[in-house]
């Protein structure tokens, strides 16, 4: 099961490892997609009978060729099948690889060089008696990948055109075919020769003339093919020798010239959001002095509060920061604004709790940045007027996920609206700063309202 995915790639095909249950009927226990062809299945097979399972898997009572191939139907689609017994140890069929392809990719396969199919067909017999060692080091192989076949002296015997020209890329211009690796100034001597000996899937990276390629080479073993589908006991009397390797080609300098510019571009985001945290920082502490100058009751709290969403906004920027996605947990952004609101708006003779309830909830930044101002003037409103002249209270800021929505509930055990209250007509700064932003920014609803002594203002948005 483990070396279905790296068969498949080599493969360019679709497999699917079939047991057959009590009733006798196949379902599938395992399946690999190739990284090196479309797909076949994009769905989940695991669990699911084989598809056009009537066809009849005991091909090899009539036939001795592990190359029979037969025609199924899947969606209305012509398939290319083949099938391969598993052998248990006590000499009984204990499942099937089953290999489906696009008839037209199978085409593909028949017109390439009778030594790769060879080749290929030894490899494959190889992994369903489960010989392969380290294949579950190996990363996938694409479709832009390069292929080589070398005999076990080294010599090349099978490249296929993707690797052709990666090896012209590296100054080799003529055909490489019959020539050894040792002739070669590249790494896969070395690696081809590991794999051969050593019989163990090998993968490395090395640079070569200006390209950073990652070779891997795959040992290529077996017995004469006519015995490799028989029972265990007659293949196991028969001689199994080393036929070569597969060497597989990947350029991967784009891809890692790519990455180290992300890495960097990410770096200095990070350094512009730090920075942006830091001026907003400064701009809420020049803002906080003055409200300490201000003579006026009412000049000194709004300040206040204007440093409030100046800081709320800076928490956004602090976890963006330290973030390389661009996604934020409300829930970690919640906390941060609860305890902000603590220390700058609840008197130190009151015994006001506030507390966060409910799961995480990862948000797009700008969303996140919409629903920490919301949180904040919320939080705020519920100090302000339900809870003013209040030595005791808890207000609650409660997330709940509904999977492609979600919703910010603030409640609080305080003094209630006032009688006859209208969002729409009573509403303060706060209240219209949240209405705006909920509707026109977040695409949600707002609402606020007053039961079992409890007032409530819920949230709904998309996510």
């Amino acid at each position: 099961m483990g070396d279905l995915d790296l068969l498949s790639d080599v493969s360019r095909a679709d497999l699917l490892l079939a047991c057959r249950n009590a009733q006798g009927h196949l379902y599938v226990v395992a399946q690999a997609r190739p990284h090196s062809a479309t797909p076949l299945y994009p769905e989940v097979m695991v669990g699911q009978p084989v598809p056009a399972s009537d066809a009849d898997l005991r091909w090899w009572q009539r036939t001795f060729s592990p190359l029979f191939v037969h025609t199924v139907s899947v969606r209305g689609a012509s398939v290319a099948r083949q099938e391969f017994p598993v052998w248990g140890s006590a000499g009984q069929v204990i499942a099937y690889v089953v290999r489906d392809a696009y008839w037209l990719q199978h085409e593909r396969h028949r017109r390439r060089s009778r030594v790769f199919q060879w080749a290929l067909l030894a490899f494959t017999l190889m992994v369903v008696r489960g010989e392969l060692r380290g294949g579950e080091n190996i990363t996938p192989f694409g479709e832009y990948d390069g292929i080589v076949y070398v005999s076990t002296d080294r010599r090349i015997l099978y490249m296929s055109g993707i690797a052709a020209e990666l090896y012209r890329n590296l100054g080799y211009r003529d055909s490489l075919i019959g020539r050894r690796l040792s002739e070669l100034d590249t790494v896969d001597h070395q690696i081809a020769l590991r794999a051969i000996n050593e019989r163990e899937a090998i993968q490395l990276q090395k640079q070569e003339r200006g390209h950073t390629y990652i070779y891997k080479a795959l040992p290529v073993r077996g017995q004469p093919w006519h015995l490799s589908v028989l029972r265990p006991s007659a293949a196991r009397r028969a001689p199994r020798r080393s036929r070569g390797a597969f060497i597989l080609v990947h350029d991967a300098t784009e891809r890692l010239r790519t990455e180290a510019e992300l890495e960097s571009r990410i770096s200095l985001l990070h350094e512009v959001h730090h920075r942006v945290k830091n001026n907003l920082q400064v701009i809420a502490s020049i803002t906080r002095m003055q409200a300490r100058r201000a003579e006026n009751e009412e000049t000194r709290f709004l300040l206040n509060e204007t440093v409030n969403r100046i800081m709320s906004v800076a928490v956004v920027h602090e976890f963006l920061s330290q973030n390389d996605k661009g996604i934020i947990n409300l829930s970690d952004v919640a906390h941060r604004i609860l305890s902000q609101v603590q220390q700058g708006l609840i008197a130190p003779e009151q015994q006001i709790v506030l507390r966060v309830e409910g799961p995480s909830i990862w948000l797009p930044a700008e969303k996140a940045t919409r629903c920490t101002l919301v949180i904040n003037e919320l939080v705020q409103n519920a100090i302000e007027h339900g809870m003013a002249g209040l030595s005791r209270g808890t207000i609650v800021v409660e997330l709940v996920d509904h999977g492609d929505k979600a919703s910010i509930i603030v409640k609080d055990d305080g003094q209630g609206l006032p009688d006859g209250f209208d969002l729409t007509t009573h509403a303060n700064l706060g209240l219209r700063i949240v209405s705006n932003m909920v509707e026109r920014d977040l695409g949600g609803a707002f609402s606020i309202s007053r039961s079992e002594g409890e007032t409530r203002a819920v949230i709904n948005f998309p996510k």
